[in-house]
């Protein structure tokens, strides 16, 4: 501009000078007065550009609006005559505009917001493309915002890519007006501040994205890379960094494959697949550190032609888990509705074999050799009452007896129990009890042969490690959130992980022949599942395996509904005469035999209607009936005997072998003694002797507690 500028100077001077030679002295005298006029203008024109030049330089300097603001009024106050002048700035959001920058005249202008209603000329030529200009000709000074007037006023919007971002305002020159030099000069300098920050406006809005990106890219919670044509990881988030347990900045540059998943031949040909476009499916890896990652990729546009790929890796860890879970549950679900069914089937027989094994053992007449083969009946049949009780108690969704009780309280003495084999066995076992735990409600027994298992297993499995290798089992407990929790560690060998999704599948044992039934989880599962809780496994640190308990804790009003209910009183004369109800002969047999004695008459009906007749024809003093015997369409015996003759109910223990929910929430409500077939002769007898003797049994109120004596530790 400059150059040109000069020329256009040198023509016009070199004009001039052949005019003089030709028109004569006095053509030379106009030709030096039109000279110096010119002369003087190109110096002003080249003052101008240099000015200009120097802004240029001055606005160059930052890419803050308000510091480019104060740079144009500085500039003004030196090269313009101008008394006052501001620049002011709208947001890019809208809704307000605030004078960034003022001075002389308009330096009480600074920091103040101008109102969208104020009738300045400020407000005016924000809605303008042109300049907005005033004076006091007709008397009135205009108005350049709220409360501050001028003599002359020019106003220039800010606009550059068709947007306004302020105005710059002058006002009072000190030679009276405006001259077109100085309007001039100000378009200029207004073009080019619109221009410089409108730059700056577009550079915050691409920091402001950058930076929202930057964070964004790194608040995400699964780990993302940006991968190059070559595989190799251009950028990389926090949560990647961690995954693999690297730093951020030493991911730059290495290789995916190499950070991820070492010598996979699946990872270079699913981003292969990505970068050319392809629907890939996501890759599942194992890391070593027994995590579960999923990889998917994505194309994107690289430097140059060459594609580069987005990588999305996500920790599926825990979500593997609890799909395993879900499909442990599912199967046992379905394997509990197998096994309710068969044991249903065997509880009649196996509660014949049992009394009547029973029966002959407290004879005298048997010899030593006979007796030896009763004993070995009696006991075969005690085992397969015990895995016919684990199996009911494995059918069972729900809590069987629920009352209100202590974790810390359960654990202390279950422990006891096998402190001798804890310290015969040389095993260090340490407890951690949190006594701050509230209380739970549900079955104790239940829970605690859920705890005696897996102390148990964890005795089972360190005392097979070798000399060199410490014994130890640490047992704590603690709470978090509504959840109660109980974790059994044990030092032995760990379970291999091709055997651990297994672990709670029914029957699957990993012990010796006659060792374990493989039910001893699958059942501390299933207890634990109806209580609300929860049963779980992971590897311990160096080896070894950690079993975590979960339980819903109690609140006041669970352990105020909790509390045990009294059972009406029994009365009557002792029981000399029996009802036995019962639609299997073998139980009716084994029953009359256990009862015959102690001058007892013992009657025996094989269906509702005939125990009805003899209900109708003779009192009796005690009454032992299987409760579902049917009646009618939807109605049962139990039901039947406490309606027709409540008198009996005192004197009445029913039998089931019936384990679903629906059933045992109903037996609980019958107020009467229930047991549970197969069970023990014993116990059968002292619930007898108690109501003879006007005293509640209350060792088998309740749907009966089929762990109580079923679940084996260890199995």
């Amino acid at each position: 501009m400059t150059t040109l500028i000069l020329l256009a100077a040198a023509a016009l001077l070199t004009g001039l000078l052949v005019g003089s030679m030709v028109g004569g002295r006095r053509a030379a005298r106009a030709a030096e007065s039109e000279l110096s006029r010119s002369r003087a203008e190109i110096s002003r024109r080249l003052a101008d550009v240099f000015a200009l030049q120097e802004l240029s330089y001055a606005l160059s300097e930052s890419l803050q609006p308000r510091r480019i603001a104060e740079q144009v009024i500085g500039y003004l106050g030196r090269f313009t005559d101008v008394e006052g002048a501001a620049v002011v700035l709208t947001s890019e959001r809208g809704g307000t505009t605030r004078v960034a920058a003022g001075a002389g005249a308009l330096a009480a202008l600074r920091d103040q917001e101008i109102l969208e209603q104020d009738d300045g000329l400020l407000m005016a030529a924000l809605g303008r493309e042109q300049m907005v200009q005033a004076d006091d000709a007709d008397g009135t000074r205009p108005r350049v915002a709220a409360g501050v007037t001028a003599r002359q006023v020019v106003v220039f919007p800010l606009r550059a890519h068709g947007v306004t971002v302020g105005a710059l305002a002058a006002t009072d020159p000190r030679r009276g007006t405006f001259d077109q030099q100085t309007l001039r000069l100000l378009s200029t300098v207004a073009t080019h501040a619109a221009i410089v920050l409108s730059n700056a406006r577009f550079f915050d809005l691409v920091r402001a994205g950058r930076d929202q990106w930057e964070t964004t890219f790194n608040a995400l919670t699964e780990g993302l890379a940006v991968v190059d044509a070559t595989d190799a990881i251009r950028r990389a988030n926090r949560a990647l960094a961690a995954l693999v347990g690297r730093s951020v900045a030493s991911l730059s540059g290495r290789p995916l494959t190499e950070v991820l998943l070492p010598g996979s031949a699946e990872l270079p040909e699913l981003l292969a697949a990505a970068r050319r476009g392809e629907a890939v499916q996501a890759l599942t890896v194992h890391t070593e550190a027994r995590r579960v990652l999923q990889v998917g990729a994505a194309p994107m546009r690289g430097e140059g032609e060459a594609p580069w790929a987005v990588v999305l890796v996500e920790d599926i860890t825990e979500q593997e888990r609890l799909e395993s879970q879900l499909i442990q549950s599912e199967k046992m679900a379905a394997v509990g509705q197998l096994v309710s069914g068969v044991a249903h089937e065997l509880n009649n027989p196996l509660t014949s074999i049992t009394g009547l094994a029973e029966f002959l053992l407290e004879q005298p007449a048997p010899g030593p050799r006979d007796r030896d083969h009763l004993q070995v009946i009696r006991d075969q049949a005690e085992r397969a009452r015990r895995i016919v009780r684990n199996l009911l108690t494995f059918a069972r969704k729900g809590p069987a007896e629920v009352e209100a009780f202590s974790l810390n309280a359960l654990v202390e003495p279950t422990v006891a129990l096998v402190n001798y084999e804890v310290k015969l066995r040389e095993i260090h076992l340490e407890l951690s009890l949190d006594p701050t735990l509230p209380m739970l409600v549900g079955d104790r027994h239940q829970i605690q042969q859920v705890v005696l298992n897996l102390v148990t297993n964890a005795i089972q499995a360190v005392q097979q490690n070798p000399p060199e290798r410490p014994r130890r089992i640490a047992i704590a407990s603690g709470a978090g959130g509504d959840m109660l929790w109980l974790r059994v560690t044990d030092s032995g060998p760990g379970i291999p992980d091709d055997l651990a999704p297994q672990i709670f599948t029914p029957f699957f044992t990993t012990k010796d022949p006659g060792q374990g039934t493989g039910l001893g989880l699958s059942i501390s599962y299933r207890i634990l599942e109806g209580h609300g809780g929860a049963l779980t496994f992971e590897h311990a640190p160096g080896g070894g395996a950690v079993f975590t308990i979960r339980l819903p804790a109690a609140t006041p009003a669970m352990v105020a509904a909790a509390a045990p209910a009294a059972l009406p009183e029994p009365g009557g004369p002792a029981a000399r005469s029996v009802l036995v109800v019962d639609e299997d002969p073998a139980v009716r047999r084994m029953l009359a035999v256990l009862l015959t004695g102690g001058a007892r008459e013992i009657d025996t009906a094989v269906d509702a209607h005939q125990a009805a007749m003899l209900l109708r024809s003779r009192s009796y003093d005690l009454v032992i009936a299987d409760a579902r015997t049917p009646v009618s369409a939807g109605e049962r015996f139990a039901d039947y005997l406490l309606r027709e003759w409540p008198a009996l109910g005192p004197r009445t223990i029913f039998l089931t072998a019936d384990v679903r929910p629906d059933t045992e929430a109903w037996l609980r409500g019958l107020g009467c003694p229930v047991f549970h077939k197969p069970f023990k002769v014993a116990e059968l007898k002292n619930a007898i002797a108690s109501l003879a003797a006007g005293i509640p049994h209350r060792g088998s109120v309740s749907a009966a507690r089929p762990a109580e004596h079923g679940l084996q530790p260890g199995g």
